[in-house]
């Protein structure tokens, strides 16, 4: 099944099917991330910059700030939510995430993204 993924209104939300799915200024606990010092990021989403799909979850591209600490930043992989039978389902933006990471395929030869929740 083919999903429609999108950002919009200058990176302001994550259009799913046509949809406005997620949008920004809401704050994401963030563990395991390397963005700041902190242990969780309670980072502020400014804008989207870029949406897509790793196996069945969205994950996006994002800018932001920790409330914490203050660091401004982006994040290249943020999963926001996940699509079952061509329907999405996203995240709860006040539940902590862990990031998506690069990890190499040693079948493949090829660099794909895991996640950890």
């Amino acid at each position: 099944m083919v999903v429609s993924v999108r950002t919009l209104d200058d990176g302001a939300w994550i259009s799913v099917n046509d949809s406005r799915a997620v949008g920004v200024s809401q704050i994401w606990p963030i563990a395991r991330h390397g963005f700041c010092e902190c242990e969780v990021a309670h980072l502020l989403l400014e804008a989207f910059y870029d949406v897509g799909v790793d196996e069945h979850r969205i994950v996006a591209g994002v800018v932001g700030q920790c409330i914490d600490c203050g660091t401004e930043g982006s994040i290249d992989t943020l999963p926001v939510g996940r699509i079952i039978d061509g329907d999405f389902y996203a995240y709860d933006s006040g539940q902590v995430q862990s990031l998506l990471e690069p990890v190499e395929d040693p079948i493949a030869g090829e660099h794909r993204l895991s996640g950890r929740y």
